[in-house]
């Protein structure tokens, strides 16, 4: 069954008609240091900033009460801290941006390493989500290669991209844009069921296109959330690696989208699936 679900993945993706999907468990391999869960992210961001008990490993309430209590400032920069640590892209970041066919990218978590992974091809940007408490009026900003803020017209990337990446969540770089405190996602969850939030180029490029998560988990309401809107009027067919058993919460998800789970790690497919683009 896992080899014939990677046969049919690597076949969407020579087809150009497959997305990858990339949470926070992405850098679970090779070593890398940033934080890959929201445990862990919410840890870096207590450590420095008094909060309540009840709330310490609640990320979005943690974040809300240091905002609240000391700025979105001091949550910004302690954001900022977390992911600006040294790190490289991981050997699955770079099997993925090397791909020849790749119309767009979900990165649904706050590191750079995607950028940095693109760095090697030409024609991509970014489009990020954007906190309402610091782009009051604004859902996403749109980004050159360079970091350098882009010109959009009807909220289309320009048509010189053949590759963009979506964070959802923003991403550290190139502007610190953040979406994690409750009040960031309040904002946007209540426009996300009519789409505004979603770019209109996520909307025209998913028509029709399978989704491949990696690294991701939907146990959290937020993040089923998340990815039931912008997988919205996709194909009917998408996969997802997780070796894990799923929760009860995520087998039914799972089966609602018609998610085929891989039972295998990531490092294990980034092997299987090299193999694929190499003809081995």
């Amino acid at each position: 069954m896992t080899t014939a679900a990677l046969d049919s993945i690597a076949l969407a993706f020579d087809g150009g008609i497959a997305i990858p999907y990339l949470g926070p468990g992405v850098l679970s391999i090779d070593g890398n240091p940033l934080p890959g869960s929201q445990d862990a992210l919410v840890v870096r961001l207590t450590a420095k900033a008094s909060v309540p008990h009840k709330i310490r490993n609640n990320l979005g309430a943690a974040a809300q009460f240091i905002e609240n209590f000391k700025h979105r400032s001091t949550v910004t920069n302690s954001m900022g801290e977390a992911f600006g640590l040294e790190a490289q892209p991981t050997s699955l970041h770079t099997l993925l941006m090397g791909l020849a066919a790749l119309p767009l990218v979900v990165h649904a978590w706050y590191d750079d390493l995607p950028q940095k992974a693109l760095r090697s091809r030409s024609g991509w940007g970014m489009v990020q989500g954007v906190s309402q408490a610091e782009h009051s009026g604004s859902w996403v900003n749109y980004y050159n290669a360079d970091g350098s803020q882009a010109a959009v017209e009807s909220g289309r990337h320009p048509a010189e991209w053949k590759t963009l990446l979506y964070q959802p969540f923003g991403s550290v770089w190139p502007a610190r844009n953040f979406l994690v405190s409750d009040s960031d996602f309040v904002e946007v969850l209540t426009e996300i069921d009519i789409q505004t939030p979603i770019p209109k180029s996520v909307q025209e490029i998913r028509m029709g296109r399978s989704f491949l998560f990696l690294g991701c988990r939907f146990s959290k309401q937020l993040d089923r959330l998340f990815a039931h809107q912008i997988i919205k009027r996709s194909s009917q067919k998408h996969w997802a690696v997780l070796p894990e058993e799923p929760t009860r919460n995520e087998a039914r998800f799972m089966e609602e989208h018609s998610i085929e789970r891989i039972p295998i790690t990531l490092s294990e497919f980034v092997e299987a699936f090299g193999r694929l683009q190499h003809g081995n």
